[in-house]
């Protein structure tokens, strides 16, 4: 960070006030740094949901909503989208740069030798109801981890960090599509260290030990691009929630339970679940001008899943990668008759051509192409969320390491505006009216 100058905050009706200095980073507005604002002058910040506030410094992942940018490590993710894959995406979140071959390799054999579980591990999963939500169960056995794999937890050891995570990169997949397969009643499928790191996810979801499953390159490749786009996204409330475990020391396989426990959240890594559950919920293709209108009617109370974005006031740029890909997909398996992908095209084609969308910047984001995609791929809209979740696990531990590395990071600890009771005395029970 660089300083740029400063702000005097001054108290009305006294003569106390303080200079803050003004930081800069690489790209995005300045920063005043008020870490010593209540000691100067006695006050704190009010900003719920911390968005007016910086609570990190990071290298890893840049936004710009208004100009729909998004950068890994100052990387477009158009370029990564087109010409990287899901692997070597996790080397340049985790280490800062692009990988040369032998480092790739190297990198990709570290996460191919870990993709398998400890075998006790598989009977937590008897201990969960057969109709639990997969989420429930990749919190509790991906927390569950620490008792398993407790040789590498000194956080403070380089190495061990490394060891961490390169087991949760290689494992999440794995315990996903066990929870997936639990819920079926379907045995358990091992990786493949032959398979890509995405048609091997595909493979274990999908195979079945009574006969051959080939993986397809178009829904591998899809699968792929699903888990770059997802892979990390700034300051989100999932990877602030893995943050803030971290700050107080907390072993990385709690933390990032912590992370997927935020994220099961429908207002956070469920959008694209909401998506479907939006198209299930009108019903038919002939309904969808109805519903139209009731969005477009402030006292309706109807809400639009899948269109727009809290932070890109524009376009999404990870929506205009999976459009590409949710049209491949549906060419790759054939399918033009399914109601609900139907109604998810009409919807698409209205959003792009009315000009209630397109003056109000409502275009499909990436959760509206996602839940199509995973829908046509067969993926109940259960399992939605943990996929999500095995693609952002890289970034979480790549936000944790950085936050761990940081000698200025403190425990989390926000601050409140108190509007409970004033200072009173304890009235006896037989006085009490």
């Amino acid at each position: 960070m660089s300083k740029n100058g400063s702000i005097t905050i001054t108290l009305e009706g006294s003569n106390a006030s303080a200079s803050m200095p003004l930081l800069g980073g690489t790209l995005g507005p300045q920063v005043a740094d008020i870490r010593k604002l209540y000691s100067s002058l006695g006050i704190f910040t009010y900003d719920p949901g911390y968005g007016e506030t910086a609570s990190c410094e990071s290298k890893i992942t840049y936004i710009d909503g208004d100009q729909g940018i998004l950068l890994y490590r100052g990387y477009p993710i158009e370029q990564l989208a087109e010409k990287s894959d899901f692997i070597e995406v996790c080397y340049l979140l985790m280490h800062g740069e692009l990988p040369n071959k032998e480092q790739l390799e190297q990198y990709r054999k570290a996460v191919t030798n870990h993709t398998m579980v400890h075998e006790q591990l598989r009977r937590f999963y008897d201990g969960f109801r057969r109709d639990a939500h997969p989420m429930a169960i990749m919190c509790g056995v991906v927390g569950a981890m620490a008792a398993f794999y407790h040789d590498n937890l000194d956080i403070n050891d380089e190495r061990q960090r490394e060891i961490a995570a390169f087991r949760l990169i290689a494992k999440v997949p794995t315990i996903a599509a066990m929870a997936y397969k639990y819920a079926l009643g379907q045995p358990f499928v091992y990786p493949r260290n032959d398979l890509s790191y995405a048609a091997n996810f595909l493979y274990m979801l999908n195979s079945v030990p009574a006969e051959p499953y080939e993986v397809s390159p178009v829904l591998a490749r899809a699968m792929d691009l699903i888990l770059i786009l997802h892979a990390d996204h700034e300051q989100n409330a999932s990877t602030s929630t893995v943050r803030l475990a971290g700050s107080t020391g907390a072993n990385p396989f709690a933390c990032i339970a912590a992370g997927i426990a935020a994220l099961w959240g429908p207002a956070h890594g469920g959008a694209n679940e909401a998506v479907l559950k939006m198209l299930g919920e009108i019903g038919t293709k002939d309904k969808i001008p109805a519903f139209i209108e009731q969005v477009k009617d402030k006292n309706s109370g109807v809400k639009l899943m899948g269109f727009g974005h809290r932070v890109y006031k524009n376009f999404d740029p990870r929506a205009k990668i999976m459009k590409d890909t949710c049209h491949e997909v549906l060419a790759e398996l054939g399918i033009k008759d399914e109601p609900l992908l139907d109604m998810a095209m009409e919807m698409e084609r209205i959003a792009l051509t009315d000009e209630y969308f397109i003056s109000r910047k409502l275009y499909p984001n990436v959760d509206f192409y996602s839940g199509i995609i995973l829908k046509a791929m067969g993926i109940p809209t259960s399992m939605f969320t943990v996929i999500f979740a095995v693609a952002r696990t890289v970034g979480w531990v790549s936000q944790w390491k950085e936050m761990i590395e940081d000698p200025s990071q403190r425990i989390g600890r926000p601050r409140q505006i108190y509007t409970g009771a004033d200072t009173r005395d304890y009235e006896a029970l037989d006085k009490r009216g």
